[in-house]
Protein backbone atom coordinates (compact mmCIF):
# COMPACT_ATOMS: atom_id res chain seq x y z
CA UNK A 1 0.00 0.00 0.00
CA UNK A 2 1.24 3.46 -0.83
CA UNK A 3 -0.93 5.64 1.39
CA UNK A 4 1.57 8.51 1.43
CA UNK A 5 1.58 8.99 -2.34
CA UNK A 6 -2.21 8.69 -2.37
CA UNK A 7 -2.52 11.45 0.23
CA UNK A 8 -0.03 13.68 -1.62
CA UNK A 9 -1.79 13.13 -4.92
CA UNK A 10 -5.21 14.01 -3.51
CA UNK A 11 -3.82 17.02 -1.65
CA UNK A 12 -2.18 18.38 -4.80
CA UNK A 13 -5.26 17.68 -6.92
CA UNK A 14 -7.31 19.71 -4.41
CA UNK A 15 -4.62 22.42 -4.47
CA UNK A 16 -4.00 22.24 -0.73
CA UNK A 17 -0.61 22.85 0.89
CA UNK A 18 0.75 20.64 3.65
CA UNK A 19 0.30 23.65 5.94
CA UNK A 20 -3.42 23.85 5.09
CA UNK A 21 -3.90 20.12 5.76
CA UNK A 22 -1.96 20.52 9.02
CA UNK A 23 -4.31 23.32 10.09
CA UNK A 24 -7.39 21.26 9.17
CA UNK A 25 -6.19 18.15 11.02
CA UNK A 26 -4.22 19.58 13.93
CA UNK A 27 -1.21 17.51 12.83
CA UNK A 28 2.25 18.98 12.30
CA UNK A 29 3.58 19.74 8.83
CA UNK A 30 6.64 17.57 9.56
CA UNK A 31 4.47 14.59 10.49
CA UNK A 32 2.31 15.02 7.39
CA UNK A 33 5.45 15.20 5.25
CA UNK A 34 6.66 11.92 6.80
CA UNK A 35 3.27 10.34 6.07
CA UNK A 36 3.35 11.52 2.45
CA UNK A 37 6.87 10.13 2.05
CA UNK A 38 5.85 6.79 3.61
CA UNK A 39 8.36 7.28 6.44
CA UNK A 40 5.74 6.72 9.12
CA UNK A 41 2.55 4.72 9.33
CA UNK A 42 -0.32 6.80 10.72
CA UNK A 43 -3.05 5.27 12.86
CA UNK A 44 -6.53 4.73 11.45
CA UNK A 45 -7.73 7.65 13.57
CA UNK A 46 -5.05 9.92 12.08
CA UNK A 47 -5.88 8.71 8.56
CA UNK A 48 -9.53 9.47 9.26
CA UNK A 49 -8.59 13.08 10.19
CA UNK A 50 -6.50 13.40 7.00
CA UNK A 51 -9.31 11.91 4.89
CA UNK A 52 -11.74 14.40 6.44
CA UNK A 53 -9.42 17.32 5.62
CA UNK A 54 -9.11 16.06 2.04
CA UNK A 55 -12.87 15.41 1.85
CA UNK A 56 -12.51 11.78 0.76
CA UNK A 57 -13.74 8.58 2.45
CA UNK A 58 -11.18 6.92 4.72
CA UNK A 59 -11.54 3.69 2.73
CA UNK A 60 -10.29 5.50 -0.41
CA UNK A 61 -6.92 6.08 1.25
CA UNK A 62 -6.62 2.36 2.00
CA UNK A 63 -7.26 1.07 -1.52
CA UNK A 64 -4.41 -0.61 -3.36
CA UNK A 65 -3.65 0.62 -6.87
CA UNK A 66 -5.36 -2.36 -8.53
CA UNK A 67 -8.47 -1.72 -6.40
CA UNK A 68 -8.88 1.85 -7.63
CA UNK A 69 -10.85 3.03 -10.61
CA UNK A 70 -9.65 1.46 -13.84
CA UNK A 71 -10.14 3.17 -17.18
CA UNK A 72 -10.12 1.34 -20.49
CA UNK A 73 -10.16 3.74 -23.42
CA UNK A 74 -12.27 2.94 -26.47
CA UNK A 75 -9.24 2.35 -28.70
CA UNK A 76 -7.73 -0.07 -26.12
CA UNK A 77 -10.69 -2.47 -26.03
CA UNK A 78 -10.32 -6.08 -27.12
CA UNK A 79 -12.59 -7.10 -30.02
CA UNK A 80 -13.50 -10.63 -31.05
CA UNK A 81 -15.45 -11.66 -34.15
CA UNK A 82 -17.70 -14.73 -34.37
CA UNK A 83 -19.98 -16.26 -36.97
CA UNK A 84 -17.92 -15.25 -39.96
CA UNK A 85 -17.59 -11.70 -38.64
CA UNK A 86 -21.35 -11.18 -38.23
CA UNK A 87 -21.11 -10.99 -34.45
CA UNK A 88 -18.64 -8.59 -32.84
CA UNK A 89 -17.91 -8.77 -29.09
CA UNK A 90 -16.16 -5.81 -27.53
CA UNK A 91 -14.78 -6.20 -23.99
CA UNK A 92 -15.68 -2.96 -22.18
CA UNK A 93 -14.42 -3.55 -18.67
CA UNK A 94 -13.66 -6.23 -16.13
CA UNK A 95 -13.50 -6.00 -12.35
CA UNK A 96 -13.10 -9.04 -10.13
CA UNK A 97 -15.74 -11.55 -11.18
CA UNK A 98 -17.79 -9.02 -13.18
CA UNK A 99 -17.25 -8.11 -16.80
CA UNK A 100 -19.14 -5.98 -19.26
CA UNK A 101 -19.23 -6.24 -23.02
CA UNK A 102 -20.93 -4.75 -26.02
CA UNK A 103 -22.15 -7.22 -28.63
CA UNK A 104 -23.15 -6.24 -32.16
CA UNK A 105 -25.13 -8.78 -34.16
CA UNK A 106 -25.69 -8.12 -37.84
CA UNK A 107 -29.14 -9.09 -39.20
CA UNK A 108 -29.45 -12.88 -39.05
CA UNK A 109 -26.38 -13.30 -36.83
CA UNK A 110 -26.66 -15.62 -33.84
CA UNK A 111 -24.68 -17.35 -31.14
CA UNK A 112 -24.66 -20.35 -33.55
CA UNK A 113 -26.14 -22.77 -31.02
CA UNK A 114 -27.18 -22.84 -27.40
CA UNK A 115 -24.17 -22.61 -25.11
CA UNK A 116 -23.62 -22.53 -21.34
CA UNK A 117 -20.94 -21.30 -18.94
CA UNK A 118 -20.53 -20.33 -15.30
CA UNK A 119 -22.14 -17.18 -13.93
CA UNK A 120 -25.12 -14.93 -14.44
CA UNK A 121 -25.82 -12.46 -17.25
CA UNK A 122 -27.84 -9.27 -17.50
CA UNK A 123 -28.58 -7.90 -21.00
CA UNK A 124 -29.82 -4.52 -22.16
CA UNK A 125 -30.78 -4.19 -25.81
CA UNK A 126 -29.62 -0.77 -27.00
CA UNK A 127 -30.92 -1.16 -30.55
CA UNK A 128 -32.46 -3.76 -32.83
CA UNK A 129 -34.64 -6.80 -32.23
CA UNK A 130 -33.39 -10.18 -31.02
CA UNK A 131 -34.89 -13.56 -30.28
CA UNK A 132 -33.60 -15.25 -27.11
CA UNK A 133 -34.07 -18.79 -25.88
CA UNK A 134 -33.15 -20.67 -22.74
CA UNK A 135 -34.53 -24.11 -22.04
CA UNK A 136 -38.22 -24.13 -23.00
CA UNK A 137 -38.52 -20.32 -22.63
CA UNK A 138 -38.14 -17.88 -25.48
CA UNK A 139 -38.91 -14.22 -26.16
CA UNK A 140 -38.53 -11.44 -28.68
CA UNK A 141 -36.56 -8.56 -27.17
CA UNK A 142 -36.84 -4.99 -28.46
CA UNK A 143 -34.62 -1.92 -28.06
CA UNK A 144 -34.91 -0.66 -24.48
CA UNK A 145 -35.81 -4.10 -23.07
CA UNK A 146 -33.58 -6.00 -20.69
CA UNK A 147 -33.40 -9.64 -19.59
CA UNK A 148 -31.23 -11.85 -17.42
CA UNK A 149 -30.46 -15.51 -16.94
CA UNK A 150 -28.22 -18.00 -15.19
CA UNK A 151 -25.60 -18.74 -17.82
CA UNK A 152 -25.11 -22.35 -16.68
CA UNK A 153 -28.33 -23.18 -18.56
CA UNK A 154 -27.85 -23.40 -22.34
CA UNK A 155 -28.91 -20.13 -24.00
CA UNK A 156 -29.18 -18.78 -27.52
CA UNK A 157 -29.67 -15.39 -29.15
CA UNK A 158 -30.33 -14.32 -32.75
CA UNK A 159 -30.85 -10.96 -34.43
CA UNK A 160 -34.26 -11.29 -36.12
CA UNK A 161 -34.47 -7.64 -37.11
CA UNK A 162 -33.43 -5.77 -40.25
CA UNK A 163 -30.81 -3.63 -38.47
CA UNK A 164 -27.71 -4.42 -36.45
CA UNK A 165 -28.66 -5.28 -32.87
CA UNK A 166 -26.48 -3.87 -30.10
CA UNK A 167 -26.58 -5.56 -26.69
CA UNK A 168 -24.88 -4.38 -23.50
CA UNK A 169 -24.07 -7.44 -21.37
CA UNK A 170 -22.87 -7.68 -17.79
CA UNK A 171 -21.62 -11.07 -16.64
CA UNK A 172 -20.91 -12.12 -13.08
CA UNK A 173 -18.56 -15.11 -13.16
CA UNK A 174 -18.60 -15.76 -9.42
CA UNK A 175 -18.66 -19.54 -9.44
CA UNK A 176 -20.43 -19.51 -6.07
CA UNK A 177 -23.54 -18.35 -7.95
CA UNK A 178 -23.76 -21.47 -10.06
Amino acid sequence: MDIGNTIRSIRKKKQLSIQQVAELTGLSQGFLSQVENNKTSPSISTLDHIAGALNVPLAFLLLKKDERMQILRKDERRHTLYGGGKMKVEQLSERGCVKMMLVELEPGASTAEAHAHAGEEIHFLLSGTIYVEQGDESATIYAGDSFSWKACMPHYAKNIGEDTAIVLISINNDTQLV
